[in-house]
């Protein structure tokens, strides 16, 4: 930024140098992804406080214009990702046709009862045994998505197994003899985060998040999945394709 101006006191210091950081940002002196000047570094540029500066950051911060890691610093937020819904809808496929450097891992896989919306959904009675995989995912470094699916224990007897060495449900999948599989449609929503969603997807709690409700079906019409995902609004754009 330029050498720095004297704030005008009778209008709120915090949302000067939010602007302040605000046009920099849009006027590309902070590039998508740049780690901006520390809450000290802006408190001596500003001749404000501390307290100050951390109100105009989180005022940035729920706007979506900046992330905050802790331990890291903040950082400009980078451009949305495109995730296209279809019949075919592959996590890693959608993320690696825009170059993205995509990483997943399992944090969570359990046998539980079915609860009602799932066993409807898998067509199963209620309390039988389903598995549950969840997954954080990551697009260059980001988290951008937690995936919970649902299979039938009885149909995939080992799953839970092979799930936790595995990335790809797909792969896993093909080993049960399903190579293909299609979506019978996508339910969306928006909701605000949990507070563990929050920590895992490395946003505000204020921020919503766009949930995704699908129930997977082998080419033989047969529910095998119950796929629920969770996007950071500020970093994917959901895109229904016919």
């Amino acid at each position: 930024m330029n050498e720095q101006r004297p704030l005008d006191r009778s209008i709120p210091l915090w949302r000067q140098i939010a602007i302040t950081l605000q046009t920099a940002i849009s006027g590309g002196v902070f590039a998508p992804g740049a780690r901006l000047p520390t809450e000290a570094e802006l408190s001596a540029r500003f001749d404000v406080n501390r307290h100050t500066v951390r109100r105009a950051m989180e005022d940035l911060e729920n706007r979506g214009l900046i992330r905050v890691e802790q331990g890291r610093g903040s950082f400009v937020t980078e451009d949305i990702l495109e995730y296209p819904i279809s019949a075919r809808t592959r996590f890693h496929d959608n993320m690696r046709r825009q170059n993205k450097d995509v990483r997943s891992r399992f944090i969570r896989i359990e046998e539980m009862p079915a609860e009602a919306q799932i066993a409807d959904d898998l067509r199963l009675r209620r309390g039988r045994p389903v598995i549950l995989a969840e997954r954080l995912s990551e697009a260059d470094g980001r988290p951008v998505a937690i995936g919970r699916h649902w299979f039938p224990a009885d149909r995939f007897p080992s799953i839970a197994t092979r799930l936790a060495e595995a990335e790809s449900i797909s792969k896993v999948l093909a080993q049960f003899d399903i190579p293909d599989y299609v979506r019978r449609g996508t339910r969306i929503t928006a909701r605000l985060p949990t507070a563990p969603e929050a920590v895992l997807l490395e946003q505000p709690r204020i921020l919503p998040v766009q949930v995704t409700h699908a129930v997977n079906l082998d080419l033989q019409g047969n529910p095998i999945e119950v796929s629920i995902g969770i996007y950071p609004s500020n970093r994917v754009q959901l895109v229904i394709k016919s």
